[in-house]
């Protein structure tokens, strides 16, 4: 069994969501395990990680617009506002998504479907660096059974 792990810092243009597929295989297509799991996890509270689709933007916009609206940033009333009015619906968010998500790795890829992408899903108004942790356990491959395409998937193995 072998194990390897590293620790990203993505910072958001905006609240919103941000594709990281590609951080996440870049380096993975460096690590030397060839079957196994990879735990991907964030250590904030008012950020969180997401697998959706990557390809039309506008399901990207519609989930953020769908939470801004299930959790409002205004007049809330919530004790909390310590940073803001934006920092405990911020902890909502966080709390309705998720701050770990587990992938299947192939020889060497992430087994996301055709559509699928990882997110971090930024909260805050003013988006701050976000530490995200990689944690990959499983079997060690041959080079040769490598071959990750652009995305790091295995376009076999994907969903329609």
């Amino acid at each position: 069994m072998e194990q390897a792990r590293t620790s990203l810092t993505v910072q958001a243009e905006r609240q919103g969501l941000v594709e990281i597929t590609g951080k996440v295989a870049a380096w993975l297509a460096g690590e030397t395990v060839g079957d196994g799991l990879l735990t991907v996890f964030i250590r904030h509270t008012s950020a969180s990680l997401l697998i959706q689709e990557n390809v039309d933007t506008d399901v990207q916009r519609d989930l953020e617009s769908f939470l801004k609206k299930l959790v409002p940033e205004s007049d809330t009333g919530y004790r909390h506002d310590a940073e803001g009015p934006d920092d405990m619906p911020a902890h909502i968010k966080g709390a309705l998504t998720q701050t770990h998500l587990s992938i299947p790795v192939s020889a060497g890829r992430l087994m996301l479907g055709r559509y699928q992408g990882i997110f971090l899903f930024e909260h805050r108004r003013s988006p701050r660096p976000r530490e995200i942790v990689l944690h990959l356990v499983g079997q060690k491959s041959s080079p040769s059974s490598r071959r990750p395409d652009s995305r790091g998937s295995d376009p076999r193995l994907s969903e329609a």
